[in-house]
């Protein structure tokens, strides 16, 4: 008997479609200012690390995540004011939550449908799941297009509509009106529109109010930007019985121990990630008026830790600032859209005065 070349069997046995896609790019950063991946640039001090170490080190770990996960719903339920008749559930980063999300409204002819350019995992976690994803693309202000929006969900009828608030990688907030009318629409329609507040430490305003007049309505977040990327715990609030519904298909233990207490650790010291937070808006609308002064970038409004910024030669301008030491995104392959355009994070105030003057030497 022989042996199937190894090319032959994963031909015949792995998804056409995964085979054809890309898989998700991470930059390599050794030796760079990091400012490509929109993380809280700030440690804990030195105290807060000791403790957080030493409580670490008597956690369990020897036992499966049973009692620690509905310890960290409850504090995430009352650190965020959970609306009266709404739950939260936990997931390993936002990311699973997404797919928990397709998964659990993948019933025959769904579509979910998102504005693009926006989170690429919206659209990977639909077709994974064997979904149909509608892309409905932004005005070239990287605003909603209304009427296109509510085409696309009168036409596709989708089971979910994802509006990023703050939008990555445009880091705007949309027009509260129009996406009234467009949560109307996909009420009206019987699906479920998903609020992503990944940026929500940084951002102005909140749809969380809206849980207790919209049954259809849920909001997704991340504790990634609140500082904890590293602990890759994302929840999801909304109606009690529609969370019920996505815990089904949750895998079980699927927040673990150690994560699990440093985000109980974090929440008790909230006001530290409070104070990062402050800091990092401040620094976004220092690097905006330095970007503002430089004739040969066009920056655009920002409620996230980010800014998006189009210039003449985007990829240019990315190897020049690599070059300097700085890495930030390019993120002009994404859509068209973003034509010239690079993703700038928001660093510490050293960082930042770095990347100022690698992006004028750069430009």
């Amino acid at each position: 008997m022989t042996t199937a070349p190894l090319a032959e069997r994963i031909q015949r046995t792995i998804r056409q479609d995964v085979q054809s896609m890309h898989g998700y790019a991470i930059q390599p950063s050794d030796g760079l200012i990091k400012l490509d991946a929109m993380e809280n640039p700030f440690r804990l001090p030195p105290a807060l690390q000791r403790e957080l170490g030493e409580r670490l080190g008597r956690v369990a770990i020897n036992r499966y995540p049973t009692r620690c996960f509905a310890d960290v719903v409850a504090a995430l339920s009352r650190h965020v004011g959970v609306p009266e008749g709404c739950r939260l559930t936990l997931g390993n980063g936002s990311d699973e939550l997404i797919s928990l999300l397709a998964m659990a409204c993948d019933v025959p002819g769904a579509a979910v449908l998102a504005p693009v350019p926006g989170f690429v995992m919206y659209e990977m976690s639909a077709r994974l799941q064997g979904l149909r994803f509608v892309g409905v693309p932004l005005t070239e202000g990287f605003e909603l297009d209304e009427a296109a929006m509510l085409a696309a969900i009168e036409q596709h009828r989708p089971a979910i509509t994802y509006i990023a608030y703050p939008n990555n990688p445009t880091a705007n907030l949309f027009d509260d009106a129009i996406i009234d009318r467009i949560v109307a629409a996909v009420g009206a329609q019987h699906g479920w529109v998903v609020f992503d507040e990944a940026y929500q430490p940084f951002s102005s305003r909140t749809r969380l109010p809206e849980l207790a007049r919209h049954p259809h309505v849920v909001v997704l977040r991340t504790l990634s930007k609140f500082g904890l990327a590293g602990v890759r715990l994302g929840y999801l609030v909304g109606a009690g019985a529609l969370i019920a519904e996505v815990d089904k298909v949750r895998p079980p233990y699927n927040v673990s121990v150690l994560n699990a207490e440093a985000t109980l650790f974090a929440l008790e010291h909230a006001g530290e990630f409070a104070r990062q937070a402050a800091v990092i808006r401040s620094e976004r609308e220092r690097l905006q008026a330095a970007l503002a002064a430089m004739p040969a970038a066009r920056a655009f409004p920002s409620q996230a830790n980010m800014i998006l910024v189009r210039v003449a030669d985007a990829k240019r301008v990315f190897e020049g600032l690599k070059a300097r030491g700085v890495l930030v995104k390019n993120v002009e392959p994404l859509h068209p859209l973003l034509q010239g355009c690079l993703r700038l994070t928001v660093g510490t105030p050293d960082e930042n005065d770095a990347l100022i003057e690698a992006l004028k030497a750069s430009l």
